[in-house]
């Protein structure tokens, strides 16, 4: 089966609704604005703009709206990690990737997600390459459409819970480690008895270290598991996961900024300082605690700040 994008406008999208109106079907998946089924093609347009031709007549019936999207060759920099068999990026990987480690407010968040081979070229035209070459809203806008397509968990550590294991002695990589782990236990389960050639995880530390971390767990993920840093440009599965791990953090981030009637600023500069001593101020120590990691040196700041606004 084969699969043609195109990144249509919104007048030419309404063109293809209207074309294919009278084979429309019912298709209620995020991001899906229309869907079509004929004979030997499926047809489904998206909010971001794309519009996916799936099947025999793919490229039959993308022909008649555009030209698709053409590949671009990645120069990927040097990562450090497990040697990669030849030909990896084109291989069925189950990736993960985690977010909001560095943020003094909101959760950690991790994700892991599968992309079979005969998926990756569709996830690169919907979009997909390193999140740090992607801004917030264009991730809002790929996220729906990689839901809709992929097999994936993500996994979210509200503050509450990583401050009570984080004062029992848990470092930042001792948690990601047991997400990571659960999150691919999660994935691999979903798409059984289907099981991905490599699984690939971005290093955040060494092999050894890492299942150190995770020894103590009832299943422990380790089946053609490979660590890389810089993952996300290695394979379109840990892409796909850094993505979806950071939308969800940026929609969490969301829900703090309404719950708490401030805007509240990603990261842990000086910025974050004063937002965190007007939410101190406002709603007390407690309330702040509840929603930021409470270990980092920006709530001493924080407290700092409120005591001199106090005077």
């Amino acid at each position: 089966m084969s699969n043609e994008v195109l990144l249509l406008s919104t007048t030419q999208i309404k063109n293809v609704m209207s074309y294919y109106a009278t084979s429309k079907i019912e298709r209620n998946a995020p991001g899906v604005i229309f869907a079509a089924k004929l004979s030997d093609t499926s047809i489904t347009a998206y909010k971001s703009g794309k519009v996916l031709f799936q099947g025999g007549g793919a490229t039959r019936e993308a022909m008649r709206w555009g030209t698709t999207q053409e590949k671009t060759a990645k120069k990927i920099s040097s990562a450090k990690g497990d040697t990669l068999p030849e030909g990896f990026a084109l291989k069925s990987v189950l990736g993960s990737d985690e977010t909001g480690t560095g943020d003094f407010f909101g959760p950690m968040t991790v994700a892991a997600c599968y992309v079979p081979a005969d998926k990756v070229e569709l996830i690169q035209f919907l979009g997909v390459k390193d999140s740090k070459m992607l801004t917030d809203d264009l991730m809002r806008k790929i996220a729906p459409d990689l839901k809709d397509t992929l097999t994936y968990k993500i996994l979210v550590l509200g503050n509450e819970k990583y401050n009570t294991v984080q004062a029992k002695g848990w470092s930042q990589g001792k948690i990601k480690a047991l997400l990571h782990n659960q999150a691919l236990k999660h994935v691999l389960t979903k798409i059984a008895p289907e099981k991905p050639e490599f699984i690939l995880i971005d290093q955040f530390a060494e092999r050894g270290i890492y299942y150190n971390h995770v020894k103590a767990e009832k299943e422990i993920i380790r089946e053609n598991v490979l660590f890389s840093t810089k993952a996300e440009q290695l394979h379109v599965s840990v892409a796909a996961a850094s993505i979806l791990a950071r939308v969800a953090f940026l929609e969490e981030m969301d829900k703090l900024s309404l719950k708490t009637g401030f805007t509240i600023p990603k990261g842990a500069s000086s910025k974050v300082d004063e937002i965190a001593a007007k939410i101190l101020l406002d709603k007390g120590e407690e309330e702040l605690k509840s929603i930021t990691k409470w270990h980092f040196a920006n709530s001493q700041k924080a407290m700092a700040l409120a005591q001199k606004k106090k005077r």
